[in-house]
């Protein structure tokens, strides 16, 4: 991400009084590169939420009244697939206008509504359960600003802004334009089904009469551009296309079926939500980061969840790879924080970008993602067998492992490390890259380049994946080379980074040589990358197992105890799933399976409490009996990584690892979640084959067995 920092989630108005807005009760749609973010009446009402398209939201309020005032909630839901959000209300007392007083709760409210075609389809229906004929006098507010997600998000633009045209209403219709400082012109059009009593540049009126036990509804549509007028028909067409489509991304892959009913309905919705943030490119498949404000492609997030289901999907670790591969850098840029080989961070498309004003258009101020790029294609080739891939990548991996080698160790002391090219750009460079995020023990922050121990294990990974990859390609010599170098950097960890009063890893190395002794979260990333011995392994497993790391729901990001610890942080004592995920495959890796189940238990009641969707990160503090986890205000809901964790949570339990070269599949000590007692994996593909797999609990031991048709060959070791 970057260190930006969100803006407040806001509040909405209701009557006299005003209630919260959050990640709970914000609900988001999204298609291709538009998103909406609404409350659970619907509204817009331009703190955080809106209509986005390309980093511009073009609808900054859509709030209904009815009789000048807010209708009273009923409820409000996201349909499992991701594809409607439908919001149910009713009416406060309304005055005879030409029929009967209405009192409270006589009309039906629906709000249901879509994105298809990077356009918003919204249909108002509004019923009448009274025996009474009902003048209904509805009206809509809207407003278009413009505004760029870093503005929407706080920044300030130090050349002003460009101009908003005046609003053009056309019978049915209403056109907002603005011209930007960049010279693109960006235009907004709401458009309605029934001409409006009243329509005006920021309202329009509506009158429906209602006649006992019958319904009325109204259409309208939010786009870039003009489009027929909404109505029945069109509604339905988008309804149709955008379900198909969303069926289709949500079948990709084998298919996972427990025996608990909840466990599956977090399966679902973390499906859901990876395909509700995929978007399709000419390279593939590629997962934005989250709602609201990632929803972009980023190269670390992208990374991280193609690796979460790599087990099940490897095509989305190839759209990654492919695009990733399009977008390296070729040039020096301390702006833009780039060099020769390396993968991007993130890449935006707003008006503050376009400018200048900020370097994220295509940025490159991670330190991490390109030996994380390097390493997701060594596993893809692994998981795989698909060398004719790794042949096309193989100049953008010769490029990226140049840019490890030369750039990514600045100071020249063997660790990979980072220090940004301008103050525009981030200051710290690794995921945890709020600026407070990396510090010594005595709680100040250390001069640069600064390498952080997780880096070190990507690289290492890299190093030897690398290895194993130009071995298969004939080039002993290189084989070679980069085994001795990930060996090498194996040793520096460990003599460097160990601190042995504390039994773990030092979370970084400053500029000075000295360590940040301080205990993150961070090697747990090294286990998931195999560099520490088993003995170290063991130890760390167990600190991030202890009650001053793991709080009952998931891994803290820094242990409690530690200097600049706090639980309601954004990296200092959070929680975030992914994060905790790729701790509990590191514990896999070494065995301590027993590990994993505790952290799937804790994420899974996690999600329970987020109606089984898990949020980007969550407060970091210990668990109550009977209570919930701590909402992080503004947390992004849907986030790729974070959804992506059930799946390797899973992974790390059952102990699944695929060899594409052989054909294999191998089970190592496999385990379930806590209650369950029955696993099963359909359409596993690995080579030319599939196959399907049960996992059972039979006495005091989980049992697997393959299907009857299988094709692929699986070996299972305690």
């Amino acid at each position: 991400m970057d260190d930006l920092t969100p803006a407040p989630a806001g509040t909405i108005e209701q009557g006299e009084t005003t209630e919260p807005r959050t990640p709970s009760n914000l609900f988001a749609l999204k298609d291709k590169d538009t998103f909406l973010v609404a409350d659970a009446f619907g509204d817009v009402l331009g703190a955080a939420d809106g209509l986005f398209h390309d980093d511009t939201r073009l609808l900054s309020r859509l709030r209904l009244l009815i009789g000048g005032r807010p209708p009273a909630l009923l409820s409000a839901a996201v349909s499992q697939d991701n594809v409607y959000f439908t919001s149910h209300s009713t009416n406060e007392p309304l005055p005879a206008l030409g029929g009967a007083a209405a009192p409270h709760g006589a009309i039906h409210i629906e709000r249901k509504r879509l994105l298809w075609d990077q356009r918003l389809f919204e249909r108002l229906r509004f019923v009448n359960y009274s025996r009474d004929m009902v003048i209904l006098p509805v009206g809509l507010e809207y407003d278009a600003d413009f505004h760029d997600m870093f503005e929407v998000r706080g920044s300030t633009r130090p050349a002003g802004r460009g101009r908003v045209l005046p609003a053009q209403m056309n019978g049915r219709s209403v056109t907002y334009a603005y011209d930007g400082l960049d010279g693109v012109r960006r235009t907004s059009v709401i458009s309605f089904s029934e001409p409006p009593g009243r329509l005006g540049p920021r309202c329009a009126d509506f009158m429906f009469m209602l006649t006992p036990e019958t319904h009325f509804d109204l259409y309208v549509e939010v786009g870039t551009a003009p489009d027929q007028t909404p109505s029945r028909e069109r509604w339905r067409a988008a309804a149709a296309r955008a379900r198909l489509d969303m069926r289709k991304r949500r079948r990709r892959g084998a298919r996972l079926h427990t025996s608990g009913r909840l466990f599956n309905d977090w399966l679902e919705k973390s499906r859901a939500d990876l395909a509700l943030l995929t978007t399709e490119f000419a390279t593939g498949p590629y997962p934005y980061a989250g709602i609201p404000w990632f929803s972009t492609p980023f190269g670390r997030d992208a990374i991280i969840t193609a690796w979460q289901v790599l087990w099940i999907e490897p095509s989305l670790a190839r759209g990654v790879l492919g695009y990733l591969a399009e977008h390296q850098a070729e040039e020096v840029s301390a702006f833009r924080d780039s060099a020769p080989g390396k993968i991007m961070h993130e890449t935006r498309k707003g008006e503050m970008t376009a400018l200048g004003e900020l370097p994220f258009g295509r940025y490159y101020g991670g330190v991490d993602t390109t030996p994380l790029f390097v390493a997701l294609a060594c596993a893809y080739a692994e998981r795989t067998g698909d060398l004719a891939f790794i042949e096309s990548l193989w100049e953008p991996l010769l490029n990226a492992i140049a840019w490890i080698e030369h750039f990514g160790d600045s100071d020249g002391d063997g660790l990979i490390d980072y220090a940004r090219g301008l103050d525009s750009g981030l200051s710290n460079q690794n995921w945890k890259d709020s600026e407070d995020s990396v510090f010594h023990a005595d709680g100040h922050f250390p001069d640069g380049p600064i390498a952080v121990v997780e880096v070190q294990g990507y690289a290492f990974a890299a190093f030897r994946g690398m290895a194993d990859l130009a071995e298969r390609r004939g080039d002993p010599v290189n084989a070679a080379r980069w085994r001795a170098k990930a060996e090498h950097l194996r040793q520096e960890v460990e003599d460097r980074f160990w601190m042995e009063d504390k039994g773990f890893y030092a979370m970084a190395i400053d500029g000075h040589g000295q360590p940040c002794r301080v205990r993150g979260s961070n090697p747990g990333h090294l286990l998931f990358c195999g560099l520490p011995s088993p003995e170290r392994a063991a130890k760390v497993a167990d600190a991030l197992l202890s009650a001053a790391f793991h709080n009952g729901f998931g891994v803290r990001t820094l242990a409690q105890g530690e200097p600049r610890f706090n639980p309601m942080s954004y990296h200092n004592g959070s929680v975030w799933p992914h994060d905790t995920a790729i701790c509990a495959m590191g514990l896999s890796r070494y065995g301590n399976r027993d590990g994993v189940v505790e952290m799937t238990s804790g994420l899974f009641e996690t999600a329970a409490h987020y109606e089984m969707r898990l949020p980007e990160l969550f407060c970091g503090f210990p668990r109550q009996p009977g209570e919930p986890p701590v909402a992080y205000p503004v947390a992004c809901l849907p986030q790729a990584w974070a959804a992506g964790s059930a799946f390797m949570m899973l992974q790390a339990c059952l102990g699944v690892t695929v060899d594409g070269w052989k054909g294999e599949i191998h089970l190592t000590d496999p385990r379930l979640p806590i209650g369950i007692d029955h696993l099963s994996i359909e359409g596993l593909c690995v080579g030319g084959g599939l196959t399907d797999i049960t996992f059972e609990h039979i006495g005091g031991y989980v049992a697997a067995q393959a299907g009857k048709h299988s094709t692929v060959p699986i070996l299972i070791r305690s």
